[in-house]
């Protein structure tokens, strides 16, 4: 899963995927090669989605890299609109990318198909301190077929006059704490508490990640739904506790209406959303800039934030590629702690392994999302679950038969044939 970001106000948001594209000479690199001119009069193609390198993180990355091997690289920016459909036709393709970005709940089914290559060793030489919650998603059936790159996650974003107002002074640290934030602001009655439409349903996985739930569990071999999980009912009730502070609609997502324009009128409390979703506010209102403020989603401890959705970036090697040596060279570059640092310094996203954090400081939305990053999840990690974020998502129906009054165990049961058919569908 994807978005970008706004660092030109410091509104870090998040971002995702990238597909690679064949190169434009016939070199090959088969067997090792080292030091200075080691490919010399070769090209190495990268297939960047749009936002995801900035202009000087680009720059430097590829002047370092040509001098260390002789080599070129050719930076190609993809569009997300049919990026899929595209990455998939180039793979299959005599003359496929080389090295390419793809969104990290996507890189389960990709590896089936035989699509990327083996980065094991890759993993073994510069992976010791990855995040392993971030690189899980590089991981399929034990084997590492991509690499971690960045990430970004949900935070509060709040109206500081609003919480002022009633009586709020300190931004909360825990779930009682923001529950106590909003009863004052309801008791006020001059806004809104919290917007939540009833279908922000990347926030609900967030909770279920919180609960330790699954949504899919596999019953002989195949999978099937685990919305009837007690677990996932936790963070049901929880998310309704969230929506009862809430006059949206009950069967909306976040996008219908966008839920930053809502809170541009300035009649909000707080929503929860990405970073970049401030810049869709105040580009709605300019005036709302002086009032926004960010704050980590809190869980039941202050040590402990509330689960999050990590939507991020993978890199990756095409299996047909030539240039696999040349392409793990561009990868121990692009990945060091140099330009991972860089880039979540110029991006505001959170980079690959703790340690790195510290290029965030500065950038209010990444110093709110980087404490979630570390107990973040993903949807599951399995081909089978594209067809279930489809329009209708059979789990934002199954969310609002339960805010309209239906228990957990009844809107599971609704949807529970539609789930287990897009599950059963063949990738």
């Amino acid at each position: 899963m994807k978005r970008k970001l706004i660092a030109a106000i410091g509104v870090a948001g998040m971002m995702v995927s990238i597909a690679a594209c064949g190169s434009d000479d016939g070199g090959s690199d088969s067997g090792k090669q080292s030091g200075p001119d080691s490919y010399k009069g070769q090209t190495l193609t990268v297939w960047a989605m749009d936002g995801s390198t900035p202009e000087q993180w680009q720059k430097d990355l590829t002047a370092e890299f040509e001098k260390k091997t002789g080599a070129k690289v050719k930076f190609e920016v993809q569009q997300w609109n049919g990026i899929q459909q595209k990455l998939t036709t180039a793979l299959s393709e005599e003359n496929p990318p080389d090295v390419f970005e793809i969104g990290n709940t996507q890189t389960a089914a990709y590896a089936k198909t035989g699509g990327l290559a083996d980065l094991g060793d890759l993993k073994s030489e510069i992976g010791g301190d990855w995040a392993a919650n971030l690189n899980k998603a590089s991981v399929v059936d034990g084997k590492q077929y991509a690499a971690p790159w960045y990430f970004a996650n949900r935070v509060v974003l709040y109206n500081k006059s609003v919480f002022a107002d009633a009586g709020v002074t300190e931004t909360p640290k825990t779930r009682d704490e923001f529950f106590a934030a909003l009863d004052k602001i309801k008791a006020k009655g001059k806004a809104e508490p919290l917007y939540l439409p009833g279908q922000n349903w990347y926030f609900f996985d967030g909770l279920t990640i919180g609960k330790g739930a699954e949504l899919v569990k596999k019953d002989g071999d195949k999978w099937v739904s685990n919305l009837a999980d007690p677990k996932i009912g936790e963070a049901m009730d929880l998310y309704k506790k969230y929506q009862d502070y809430s006059k949206a609609p009950k069967d909306k997502d976040e996008a219908t209406p966008q839920q930053a324009d809502v809170f541009a009128k300035g009649k909000t409390g707080a929503f929860i959303g990405m970073g970049w979703e401030a810049g869709t506010a105040i580009a709605a209102n300019p005036d709302i800039e002086k009032e926004i403020g960010y704050f980590t989603i809190p869980g039941e401890t202050a040590d402990k934030p509330e689960g999050v959705f990590l939507g991020g970036s993978n890199l990756a090697v095409a299996e047909g590629s030539s240039k696999q040596e040349l392409a793990k060279e561009f990868l121990k570059m692009a990945l060091s702690d140099k330009y991972e640092g860089q880039l979540a310094k110029l991006n505001g996203v959170i980079p690959n392994k703790e340690s790195l954090n510290s290029n965030l400081t500065g950038n209010p939305v990444a110093e709110a999302a980087a404490p979630s990053s570390k107990v973040g999840g993903t949807t599951p990690l399995i081909p089978e679950w594209a067809a279930v974020e489809n329009a209708p998502n059979p789990i934002k129906t199954f969310m609002t038969a339960v805010l309209n009054g239906k228990s957990n165990e009844e809107a599971a049961k609704q949807v529970e044939a539609e789930f287990n058919k897009r599950l059963a569908q063949k990738q």
